[in-house]
């Protein structure tokens, strides 16, 4: 794995880039690399295997710089535009988790053209009438002054999954994923933090301009982006396919990292 922090329109972004082959860019989420931990993931590991894999982290995450500019979703997708042109990617898979997911659905709808396959896991971003994306801002705040158990029942299938209790501690955790932890709620308030959370109305309507082979992951038991998300992403993206993970919750990459790998691998690989 190595570490860079390039120079974006005169902004720095954090880079994680492993393995070799055809570029594979990955979009985080709450519970993941940049956003709570420093390096790989097993699943990220796995994948680093197979393809040249690439991990910026969002503005205002890990070390990248905080961009004061950022009010809505486009503007983060702009912001996206300006780091594919960085990194000299025209085509490319993509893979989004969470938040990431939608802005990974926000880049496939706007250029098509550059995204060879689409792979959206517990993607926030839609608005489906009676099935809302959970108040993360509100399980962030720690119940009796130290739990977290509630933003684990969230983020995971069980508030004592052992990766859950890792990543979000009862009490005070490492520093640093302390800072992390923040600086993705931060950004996340700045796109998402207006009831209902992380939607933008237009975005279903665009759906059907993807134009590359999509995979929708989904775990069985994702209590923060309800599996009707998963339903009406692959309903309305054309060519797509929907795979549920069994046991798992919203953070099915980390809490199921061997079936979430070979799911995305046999589809990349088709």
């Amino acid at each position: 794995m190595s570490r860079a922090v390039i120079d974006v329109c005169g902004r720095q972004v954090d880079l994680l880039e492993s393995g070799e082959g055809a570029p594979l860019l990955y979009l985080h989420g709450f519970a993941d690399v940049h956003s709570v931990k420093e390096i790989w993931l097993p699943f990220h590991e796995k994948l680093a295997q197979r393809a040249r894999f690439i991990a910026p982290a969002h503005p205002g995450c890990a070390r990248s710089d905080e961009n004061k500019d950022i009010d809505t979703i486009e503007d983060v997708v702009f912001h996206y535009l300006e780091v594919l042109d960085a990194l000299k990617l025209t085509t490319f898979d993509l893979i989004g988790t969470c938040v990431g997911g939608w802005i990974a659905a926000e880049l496939a709808v706007r250029h098509p053209e550059k995204i060879r396959k689409l792979v959206l896991i517990g993607a926030a971003g839609l608005f489906v009438p009676g099935a809302l994306i959970g108040d993360v801002f509100m399980m962030a705040q720690p119940e009796f002054g130290s739990s977290y158990a509630s933003l684990r029942e969230m983020l995971f299938s069980r508030a004592d999954d052992a990766n859950a209790l890792e990543m979000f501690p009862d009490g005070k955790g490492e520093l640093e994923d302390e800072v992390r932890r923040y600086q993705m709620l931060r950004l996340s308030s700045r796109i998402g933090f207006k009831p209902p959370y992380f939607y933008n109305y237009a975005l279903r309507n665009r759906l059907h301009r993807i134009a590359s082979p999509t995979q929708i992951i989904w775990g069985e038991n994702d209590k923060f982006v309800p599996r009707s998300h998963a339903e009406t992403y692959a309903a309305l993206i054309p060519n797509a396919q929907m795979k549920i993970v069994p046991g798992a919750g919203h953070s099915v990459h980390v809490e199921k990292p061997a079936e979430t790998t070979k799911l995305i691998l046999e589809f990349l690989n088709d």
